[in-house]
């Protein structure tokens, strides 16, 4: 057994006999998403490095404390990518850290979640025992799929150890196109184009309540590139943006560096809804992703109202960024959206299987 691992077990079992938590931490680069965590530190980076890597096969198989960027660094080589974009909002970010948190960048709305890429993981859990679910291919798995309860569970379930993730090879060409249209046109264009055959990547919309800009990122083969950009063009009058000023855009999207991110301290909400939901009611600039379904809203809201609005659009509300108010989780509170019975009891088996002394109960998210 490899020596980090005889560690985390060691540290486990102590929180377990002196009734502590323990709270999972990587690169550290996402500490501020969720509620404040408690517990004892358990860092992951002792245990990193690529297992192994098919690239013909489309697999490649990490330590959870493995370095997001030297991940990357090897897909590269191989002209392969991570195709939902995950953002590492810092140089230390880890795959484990990328896992537990789920996050997605802008290739999320064209390619699935983060969620859809696990196939497999090794974890350790609240007991010191190692498990292992999934494995290296899509179609391995008869019953409930383990795997896919770690994305987004930010260390709250078990320790992740191992991970196989599917990646894609990167597109040929990628061009993004620029039009000047109101935010409830924009709404409906990309959500129609979003359902013909056009190489789609990516979509943003950023303006007021009036006008704005939506960027448009396509991606494929050149001749599917070239019969979108006239497609499209015919639709409404497009610009073709510039590589390099293209990458800067998206990057800036996916890492949260552009202005809309960072020229006030205001709080960042998120919201996931319906995708033909129409505008909503704020005067404030707004940030469109996902063909609509997630939008970004910076100001002072009351988690009461902002949650009001997600659900009257099918769908749920967090506080992304800022000083929460206290004694709220910047999560959508059960008593919004609550748990059917069948559900709260499959949770409880969960949490009793997994962790069943509470140590992974930090406080990060509701437990």
């Amino acid at each position: 057994m490899h020596a980090a691992i005889s560690q985390f077990k060691e540290q486990i079992q102590s929180a377990i006999t002196n009734q502590k938590n323990i709270n999972i931490v990587g690169g550290n680069t996402k500490h501020w998403y969720g509620d404040v965590a408690h517990g004892i530190t358990l860092d992951t980076k002792s245990y990193q490095g690529i297992l192994d890597y098919q690239a013909e096969e489309l697999v490649i198989t990490v330590c959870g404390g493995t370095p997001l960027k030297d991940v990357e660094a090897a897909l590269a080589e191989k002209n392969q990518y991570f195709a939902f974009d995950p953002p590492h909002f810092g140089e230390e970010a880890t795959i484990g850290g990328m896992i537990a948190s789920g996050l997605a960048g802008p290739g999320r709305g064209q390619y699935g979640s983060l969620r859809d890429y696990v196939l497999g993981t090794k974890i350790m859990d609240g007991r010191g025992e190692i498990l292992s679910f999934g494995g290296k291919v899509m179609k391995n798995v008869a019953g409930y799929d383990v795997s896919r309860l770690l994305p987004g569970s930010l260390g709250t379930i078990a320790l992740l150890l191992e991970v196989s993730i599917k990646v894609l090879p990167r597109p040929p060409r990628t061009q993004t196109l620029r039009f000047q249209i109101p935010q409830a046109q924009a709404i409906i264009q990309m959500n129609t184009w979003a359902s013909q055959p056009l190489p789609l990547s990516a979509s943003a919309w950023i303006g007021d309540s009036k006008d704005g800009q939506l960027w448009m990122r396509l991606a494929g083969a050149n001749a599917a590139v070239e019969a979108g950009i006239i497609k499209m063009n015919l639709k409404l009058p497009a610009q073709l943006v510039p590589e390099d000023e293209a990458m800067i855009f998206w990057e800036s999207i996916k890492e949260q560096q552009h202005s809309f991110f960072t020229d006030s301290d205001d709080l960042l909400w998120r919201f996931a809804i319906a995708p033909l939901s129409a505008p909503l009611p704020f005067e404030q600039t707004t940030l469109i992703e996902w063909y609509a379904g997630q939008r970004w809203i910076k100001g002072q809201l009351s988690a009461t109202q902002a949650q009001q609005i997600a659900q009257q659009n099918g769908g749920h509300a967090t506080l992304f960024r800022g000083k929460k108010p206290d004694n709220t989780s910047v999560f959508t509170p059960l008593s919004f959206n609550p748990l059917t019975a069948p559900l709260t009891i499959v949770q409880e088996r969960i949490r009793q299987t997994f962790d069943p002394h509470g140590i992974f109960n930090t406080g990060r998210m509701p437990y």
